[in-house]
């Protein structure tokens, strides 16, 4: 793809770290400063500028408002916001006027008071471009790890799975390694439900009965997926480098070993869309708003993955 591209960036919420994380990132982002556009506010932008002593550089910006608010203390008026400037960009999206929105973190619950009936950006993406099946994915250059299920309790879990779901996740998270790792002979590792994955069904069935299935039908497909791994070894392996990509069956499953390793530098990406979409693995952190101590290495690495997805497509 040519260098004719634009990245839009939604500013998340203006009263978290998302404005000083946005901010950081864009001087290590210089060369690409003509193809990046941030939906949000300039004011807060200008005011988180003079609170880092630092100037805001010259990239293009889409002001939809001009709150004056104190950092770390959500206001409605900021949920509101919040909400404005990520719909704006999924609009943006659709009239193709930027190729990948890279998001800034939300508050689900603002969201929820400011009356948008979603959990959360993933969803709400979704719904927007009607897409059924979709990807949870998480990046980092020593691991990367994709959820079959995502934001439930752990009880429903069991009940949530099936073999064509799995098989989705497969297919989905092959699709996106062929883009990021560029190389023959990729490796997917399916871990198990049960401790031991299921110990041939002295510890649970569902190995047998769900994954098992889904393995055979990604073989038909040509899909370079085995397993299922105990979960307990399998990420030691895959961080070894022995497996490019690992399907985990619930959130901490999967998180929890990506997060010890990517904490910081981490990147969540949405699979199934028509678009790019990236985002941080962190949240508004309404504590370290307005201190200038955010880190901005995991929405760095976001914006870096968006445009590096962006170019590959």
């Amino acid at each position: 793809m040519s260098s004719n591209f634009k990245i839009g960036i939604s500013l998340g919420c203006p009263a978290g770290i998302g404005p000083e994380v946005i901010l950081k990132s864009l001087f290590d982002l210089k060369k690409y400063w003509p193809n990046l556009l941030i939906i949000g506010d300039k004011r807060v932008l200008q005011d988180t500028s003079q609170r880092l002593k630092c100037e805001l550089p010259p990239v293009e910006i889409l002001s939809l408002s001009a709150l004056k608010l104190i950092p770390g203390k959500p206001t409605i008026e900021g949920y509101k916001a919040m909400g404005f400037y990520f719909q704006t960009a999924i609009e943006l999206a659709k009239r193709g006027e930027i190729q990948a929105i890279v998001t800034a973190p939300i508050s689900k619950e603002g969201l929820n008071k400011a009356g948008f009936p979603y959990s959360g950006h993933t969803d709400w993406l979704a719904k927007e471009f009607q897409v059924k099946d979709y990807v949870m994915c998480f990046y980092g250059k020593k691991l990367i790890v994709s959820l079959v299920t995502i934001h439930i309790p752990l009880k429903e879990v069991p009940l949530k799975l099936n073999s064509q779901k799995i098989l989705k996740v497969c297919e989905l998270s092959y699709e996106f390694l062929k883009k990021v790792k560029r190389k023959g002979n990729l490796k997917i590792a399916l871990c198990g439900l049960n401790p031991h994955a299921g110990e041939g069904g002295l510890l649970g069935e569902e190995e047998k009965t769900l994954l098992e299935p889904a393995l055979r039908e990604c073989e038909k497909r040509k899909i370079p997926v085995s397993g299922p791994y105990p979960a307990d070894s399998l990420f030691y392996w895959a961080y070894k480098g022995r497996f490019d990509l690992v399907v985990s069956l619930y959130h901490d499953q999967g998180l929890s070993p990506f997060k010890l390793v990517h904490f910081e530098d981490g990147v969540n990406v949405t699979l199934g869309l028509p678009i790019v979409r990236t985002s941080p693995c962190h949240g508004t952190a309404y504590d370290l708003a307005g201190k200038g101590l955010a880190n901005p290495k995991s929405f760095l690495s976001a914006v870096k993955l968006a445009i590096r997805l962006v170019k590959n497509n």
